[in-house]
């Protein structure tokens, strides 16, 4: 009876792909069993993030960690035996937190709170004297400019903007709140602060600050720049409104060292009639220096590999070449994108697709897409045949900051888009580990990636 169920959905399936005018046989749906099987019975990538978080663990762009990231990228994908697999240099900044951070709420009826702060990414260190003063609180930067000078200088900054709860969209809401810690301690300094305090980039409600990138703007005095809790946050705003002349005090260590050789690691499945095309799947390499960096962005990478391996497992030839790329430094510079497009064009390469993972490993909802609307159209397509796999969303709107620097190169960019609810819990903290994630779910994602993979290969874009 399961043989005969399981016709009768095929036929119902290929019935269903018709009427719809998609251009795909019943071979396709044989292929995509072939391909959620491999990942589920016989695959590779939680094992895989299992060795990259846990014997390398925190991999940021010029530490110790990355070089062991990069070995161990281009070790496993020999090990997989890919056609070829190679290293593209790229120089990285290099920059390091130093000794674990301090910050306090000081006033005059509780005397001094401790709070958790972390240095935000790539920000300059306080050094052992501190920072210290009176402390500021504004939403955005237009109460920034309303206080000015007067109301700014010699005082602390904090942005206490929250990641707007309403949105669905998790990431249209951190998107929403992320010019406070990219560009708030520039804009701070315009007006004479001597320090910035940035409100944690998450909904949820915890005492784990956030690290991050800040981004200084040339000329202007460099504020130390720190992230803090949510929690803390929140008790800051409140002791602020009972006592506006309270202090806060933080101590950070933080520097920018020389520019590093680093790496991207390529590995690739050689296309047969068409192997001068090539289709990118990828995610970065880097982490930050707090944790593991479980699902930001260790899953992206296993999950990168694994679609070559699942494609090769079984026994799948390519058109086109495949690639899986590992890209070095999306967390503090996007140098390995940027070098990777820069070589692409320098080579003459054609990509006819990139896809990138890099929204964490979380049960697969479906892709975003930036390209032409014939591209996007052809994609959609496809979606019945995901339908079996509970993928539903085939959108416009997104792909993935390492691929992103293709699209000057007119290339379709295409972002793997898992459940987004629970990713800002654990972004950029010390808690982005690997028992958050599951197994289950990252294999089916890279099933789903593999899929869609093997679609674009099979009739283009």
């Amino acid at each position: 009876m399961k043989h005969v169920a399981l016709l009768l959905f095929s036929c119902l399936f290929i019935s269903s792909l018709q009427a719809q005018k998609v251009k795909t046989d019943e071979q396709d749906v044989e292929m995509l069993r072939k391909i959620y099987d491999e990942a589920l019975a016989r695959g590779e990538s939680y094992q895989m993030l299992d060795f990259l978080t846990g014997q390398i663990g925190a991999r940021l762009a010029g530490s110790p960690g990355a070089a062991a990231a990069v070995d161990w990228s281009k070790e496993t994908m020999e090990a997989f035996d890919f056609d070829n697999v190679f290293l593209q240099e790229v120089m990285v900044p290099h920059w390091v937190r130093g000794q674990k951070e301090i910050g306090k709420i000081v006033n005059s009826k509780m005397g001094s709170v401790d709070v958790n702060v972390v240095a935000l990414g790539n920000s300059v260190g306080s050094g052992p004297n501190g920072v210290a003063g009176k402390i500021v609180e504004v939403q955005n930067f237009e109460e920034l400019a309303a206080l000015g000078e007067a109301g700014v200088k010699g005082k602390i900054v904090f942005f206490n903007r929250r990641m707007d709860p309403t949105l669905i969209e998790t990431f249209e809401a951190y998107g929403g709140a992320g010019n406070q810690r990219g560009a708030g301690p520039s804009e701070a300094a315009k007006y004479g602060a001597i320090g910035a305090v940035v409100r944690s980039l998450t909904n949820a409600l915890d005492d784990h600050p956030h690290t991050g990138s800040t981004n200084y703007t040339p000329n202007l005095y460099k504020l130390p720049a720190v992230a803090i809790s949510t929690n803390d946050a929140d008790k800051l705003s409140r002791m602020l409104k009972d006592d506006p002349e309270l202090e806060f005090y933080y101590e950070t260590h933080s520097q920018m060292l020389p520019d590093k050789l680093s790496h991207n690691v390529v590995g690739e499945l050689k296309g047969s009639s068409k192997a001068d095309e090539y289709i990118v799947v990828g995610g970065h390499l880097d982490s930050w220096d707090l944790s593991e960096g479980a699902h930001d962005d260790g899953t992206g990478c296993v999950q990168s590999i694994e679609v070559l391996r699942i494609l090769k497992a079984i026994g799948y030839k390519p058109k086109r070449t495949l690639r899986a790329v590992m890209f070095m430094n999306e967390e503090n510079g996007l140098r390995g994108g940027r070098k990777y497009a820069e070589l692409a064009a320098e080579n003459k390469e054609k990509h006819i697709a990139a896809m990138e993972s890099d929204r964490g490993g979380f049960k697969p909802l479906g892709f975003t897409f930036t390209a032409e609307d014939k591209q996007v159209e052809r994609i959609k397509g496809w979606a019945p045949l995901f339908v079996p796999y509970q993928i539903y969303k085939f959108d416009t709107g997104g792909g993935g900051a390492d691929i992103s620097p293709l699209a000057t190169q007119g290339v379709p960019m295409i972002g793997f888009y898992p459940d987004p609810q629970r990713y800002f819990d654990y972004h950029h903290t010390a808690i982005d580990t690997f028992d958050k994630v599951s197994r289950r779910e990252l294999e089916l994602g890279a099933a789903t990636m593999a899929a869609l993979t093997y679609l674009i290969d099979k009739y283009g874009l």
